[in-house]
């Protein structure tokens, strides 16, 4: 992964990270996805989404905001 891009949030639940994903998006933050999870049980390690660097106190924020609702 590029230096600019760090994490802004993970899960164990694919959905939940699309869900944000979207949500991102639709704020015109570029994401993307890294599926950390055993490919074998599907129980074991995390799913992780990324920004820019330059968008990341935005992304907390609206992530923030959907872990609330």
């Amino acid at each position: 992964m590029e230096k600019d891009w760090v994490i802004v949030y993970s899960t164990d639940k694919p959905y939940q990270a699309e869900l944000i994903k979207r949500l991102l998006e639709d704020h015109d933050i570029d994401t993307v996805i890294i599926n950390k999870m055993d490919s074998s049980y599907g129980t074991f390690g995390d799913v992780e989404l990324y920004v820019k660097r330059d968008s990341i106190l935005k992304a907390k924020k609206l992530v923030k905001e959907f872990e609330v609702e």
